[in-house]
């Protein structure tokens, strides 16, 4: 892929291989932990092993060319100038990360690049992360900025939020620049402070399913939910001196609910405060190499998304029952913000063919969409490759 994107970058920019970069990053799953991001909790993703690659070289003037072999969408910016613009659609993404570069007092200039993209568009596996924390290796490498990466993917997020308006959590933005090959990280979203867990699946494999169902996560209900959850947070400061929900545990929660005077905001918090329990708990269970409690626990995590955080919907629901008739899947669930999107399974590896065939023809009968699946493996996060 890389040579051709070399080709494909001479052929719209012209000029010769000299100074040439290429850089990747990965998109990444959440096993589990969904939702609670924003709300203090633990999280616990791993990079996979496709993402978005990029091939760019420095110009001497102050103009930014974007494009990409994804879309026919190209776009040309004076780096002096960098403001939202509709028109511009996904090059809003890296033109946030570039602002926050200068934000900071970097000094920019031009450049033309090219991206490439595997992850699919608006599946729930990052891919507006992945292009925003490869567009920071790229600002940060071509103009020496000196940023180390967890500065790079606090920026990443920043840019998310305040220029492109998703009030997204940290999470995507580490996984992907955190990641690391065979392991999966634990992550305190509130501190930063991380854990890499060695991800040992022998005899299973990581299946995602796509419903083909796409979410635009700024257009879903998503800041809606984060709202609900900080409702349900000034509920409890009113007695309890708590700064997120997580801080919580079960009991702490049940004895203080009902100081949540709103049925909503109460399962939206309730919910907050089980995943994270159940973050903890799987964690144990991988590290004892107890995958069917890791799979259960997964389970619980999907039934509690629909019924009590209500970010499912019938597609995504739909592909998880039919994951779940299927002998060798140990656990499923959605992941990712929800309403639309992928599910994420842990299915035994003789068992992989079944599950996909299965579950495809299922789901494609009961919704009508046909569904894509992929056998991930994990993998680094993002950097440069040559």
């Amino acid at each position: 892929m890389q040579g051709q994107m070399v080709e494909k970058f001479l052929k719209i920019y012209g000029g010769s291989e000299e100074g040439l970069k290429k850089y990747f990053a990965p998109g990444r799953v959440n096993l589990i932990g969904e939702h609670i991001d924003y709300n203090g909790g633990y999280v616990f993703p791993c990079a996979l092993d496709f993402g978005t690659y990029a091939v760019a070289r420095k110009r001497e003037d102050k103009v930014v060319r974007f494009a990409t072999l994804n879309f026919d969408l190209r776009v040309e910016i004076n780096v002096d100038v960098i403001e939202y613009e509709e028109a511009h659609d996904w090059t809003n993404y890296p033109k946030g990360v570039m602002k926050m570069f200068k934000d900071k007092g970097h000094v920019l200039g031009g450049f033309d690049v090219l991206y490439y993209g595997n992850i699919p568009n608006g599946s729930g596996l990052s891919s507006s992360a992945s292009l925003e924390v490869l567009t920071a290796v790229i600002v940060n490498d071509l103009f020496d900025c000196k940023e180390d990466m967890i500065e790079m993917v606090k920026m990443s997020q920043k840019a998310e939020n305040t220029f492109n308006g998703v009030n997204c959590g940290i999470m995507d933005q580490f996984a992907v620049g955190m990641g690391k090959k065979d392991h999966a990280i634990l992550l305190d979203c509130d501190t930063l402070a991380y854990d890499y867990a060695p991800l040992v699946l022998d005899g299973y494999k990581i299946v995602i399913g796509n419903t083909k169902k796409r979410r635009g996560l700024a257009d879903s209900k998503y800041n809606e939910r984060r709202s609900e959850c900080e409702y349900a947070l000034g509920c409890l400061q009113k007695e309890l001196d708590i700064q997120h929900l997580c801080e919580l545990d079960m009991a702490g929660f049940e004895a203080n609910k009902h100081l949540i005077d709103r049925e909503i905001p109460r399962n939206r918090a309730e919910h907050a405060v089980a995943e994270n329990e159940r973050v903890k708990k799987a964690v144990e269970a991988l590290n004892t190499g107890d995958i069917a409690t890791f799979g259960k626990l997964m389970d619980a995590s999907h039934v509690s998304l629909r019924d009590l955080y209500e970010v499912t919907g019938v597609e995504l629901d739909t592909m998880v029952e039919e994951a779940w008739k299927i002998d060798g899947t140990v656990g499923a669930r959605m992941t990712g913000a929800g309403f639309g999107g992928c599910i994420v399974s842990i299915v035994r590896e003789d068992c992989v063919e079944s599950f996909i065939e299965e579950v495809g023809k299922r789901y494609e009968e009961r919704i009508g969409l046909k569904g894509e699946f992929y056998v991930a493996s994990v993998g680094d996060g993002a950097g440069v490759i040559g």
